[in-house]
């Protein structure tokens, strides 16, 4: 059945044990996530992973393609059970319950080629900006007041269909579908000038009070998270991303070297030089293109590990801690509101009847303490947003020319901030040195703190027992020329055979709990970038000690 404005997969109402068919919603126009194919069938990961997680549940399931902006209504009215790609954005969090996350959405910022590059959200103050109503990059915008600048497109091929004839500045919109427009509609114009400037978990919805297909969801996305097949889907429609290797520039070039010699044996003296003179010209060219090469992937390596750091500390984080830290901030003002409200009438009676009973004890007593309660709600919603502000800044990903003073005592503390939780977890005995008025470095602070952070994890997953010990210690050297920041833990230590390979790509002693030998590898190449080292120390059964040493800056620094 085709209907304007959204299109009907018909499937088998019900299975062979009569379990009714799941009616899952989701975009008719956000490949490669989920779009409709050129025989106008329903494709994309979305698709594939829910057709998983139903076949994983022994549930039939039926999909309803739309446009975005009908997705909401349609859930609301019971057209659809569950929309398959959901952001965990303030109007879905109020509208619907969502399951854990099963896909993470970067967004980057796209312009036409005689625009300014811009870096950042931040630098589209005062910018004309087209971007997707009621998404998550939506909400940012309007939180840092950027509202009146906005230009809405119902979808990402719309927004830079616009922006390439003229409307708008930049969009914002996610990346790969971004890049699927700009290849599929011939955008020559239009070019990212930010990549990866803010990350969107997604997940499935329902509507509020529908725990059934809630718990079916989640519970199939577990079983085909834990059987593989959600890894085969990723490598089947993202995995194919990197086709550069294989360009026909580089087969030709390949091709032109192979058959070099054969020229200089069928040519004269002048064709020799000629030959010669094209091969080192070709051996440049391909020695440019792979270090250019090798920089992408340093920066890729770089952006999975910190990405591998963010998984274990919010894999213990429920989602169901997110939904009401939202309404917590939405309802803490009118509950100060009411509280005010309520004093008034409280010293009233007070006045005319005395002291009565209330809260298990007299009003008299506890007057003062009411609105500190409530600010106290809010002082610790506000903390959770600040741990994910922090979560946020530690995972976008920052070129590494970006380079400026700052205070390696500062960013230790925020390090601890994020792992706060693991080290809690792993030891009771915590110790935390940070030595005052520190002299300033020279360098990234974000990828300086995704170093400490590795450090610190690391530490946390060597121990052996809760009663085991770690410390973190800043100090200045002996020659006041660097900065020492120290982890020492007291965990199992390391074997002297292995301490020299520490820093070796995918060397690791954990790869049987899912340690890929990229932390301390990655780790060690942005403290050399920095001009410091990282020196270990270690003695099995004893712990180990890890010395991280950067050069104090320069006055006057360039």
């Amino acid at each position: 059945m085709f209907c304007p404005g959204f299109v009907t997969i018909a499937q088998p109402q019900e299975s062979a044990t009569g379990r009714r068919a799941l009616v899952i919603g989701g975009d008719k126009n956000y490949p490669p996530y989920e779009y409709l194919d050129d025989n106008g069938q329903p494709a994309g990961f979305n698709v594939d992973l829910s057709r998983a997680v139903g076949e994983a549940m022994g549930v039939p399931v039926r999909f309803v393609l739309m446009d975005w902006s009908r997705l909401h209504a349609a859930l609301a009215d019971g057209t659809v059970d569950a929309l398959q790609r959901t952001p965990y954005s303030n109007l879905w969090l109020r509208e619907a319950e969502l399951t854990p996350p099963h896909t993470t959405i970067n967004h980057a910022i796209f312009a036409r080629k005689d625009t300014p590059a811009v870096a950042s959200l931040e630098e589209l103050a005062g910018k004309k900006v087209i971007v997707h109503p009621g998404g998550s990059i939506n909400d940012i915008l309007d939180g840092l007041g950027f509202e009146k600048d906005l230009i809405f497109s119902k979808t990402p091929v719309g927004g830079l269909r616009r922006l390439a004839l003229g409307e708008g500045e930049y969009a914002v919109v996610a990346m790969l579908p971004g890049l699927f427009a700009i290849e599929q509609e011939k955008l020559d114009n239009i070019r990212v000038v930010a990549k990866s400037v803010t990350s969107q978990p997604y997940g499935f919805a329902v509507i509020h009070g529908n725990e059934g297909a809630l718990a079916l969801l989640g519970e199939g996305l577990t079983l085909v998270k834990q059987s593989g097949q959600y890894q085969e889907l990723r490598r089947k429609w993202f995995g194919v991303m990197d086709t550069e290797a294989f360009s026909p520039r580089m087969v030709l070039r390949y091709a032109a070297v192979v058959l070099g010699p054969l020229l200089l044996l069928l040519g004269g003296a002048a064709l020799w030089t000629r030959s010669l003179k094209r091969q080192v010209d070709q051996r440049t060219r391909s020695l440019s293109d792979a270090l250019a090469l090798l920089r992408d992937n340093q920066q890729q390596l770089v952006q999975a590990d910190k990405m591998a750091a963010l998984g274990v500390l919010v894999s213990g984080v429920a989602h169901e801690i997110n939904n009401p830290n939202g309404l917590i901030l939405l309802n803490v003002p009118i509950l100060k509101k009411l509280n005010a409200e309520a004093m008034r009438v409280l010293d009233e009676v007070y006045r005319e009847r005395g002291d009565f009973p209330l809260g298990g004890g007299v009003y008299s007593r506890i007057r003062d303490k009411l609105p500190r309660i409530v600010d106290v709600v809010e002082e610790s919603a506000q903390r959770i947003r600040r741990i994910v502000d922090d979560l946020r800044d530690f995972s976008r990903v920052a070129p590494a020319s970006a380079h400026q003073a700052f205070d390696l005592g500062e960013v230790a503390g925020k390090a601890v901030r994020l792992v706060g939780s693991s080290i809690n977890k792993a030891t009771s005995c915590w110790r935390l040195d940070i030595a005052a008025s520190l002299p300033p470095t020279w360098g990234n602070a974000a990828r300086i703190e995704q170093v400490v952070v590795n450090l610190l994890l690391n530490a946390c997953q060597a121990l052996t027992s809760p009663d085991a010990a770690i410390a973190l210690t800043t100090t200045v050297s002996d020659d006041s020329k660097a900065v020492v920041l120290t982890v020492a833990d007291e965990g199992a230590g390391i074997s002297p055979e292995d301490l020299p390979r520490v820093t070796d790509p995918f060397f690791t002693t954990k790869r049987a709990t899912g340690g890929t030998g990229l932390g301390l590898s990655v780790s060690a190449g942005i403290v050399k970038e920095h001009g410091g080292s990282l020196e270990f120390a270690s003695e099995p059964g004893r712990g180990t000690t890890v010395r991280l040493v950067l050069p104090v800056a320069a006055r006057e620094t360039p």
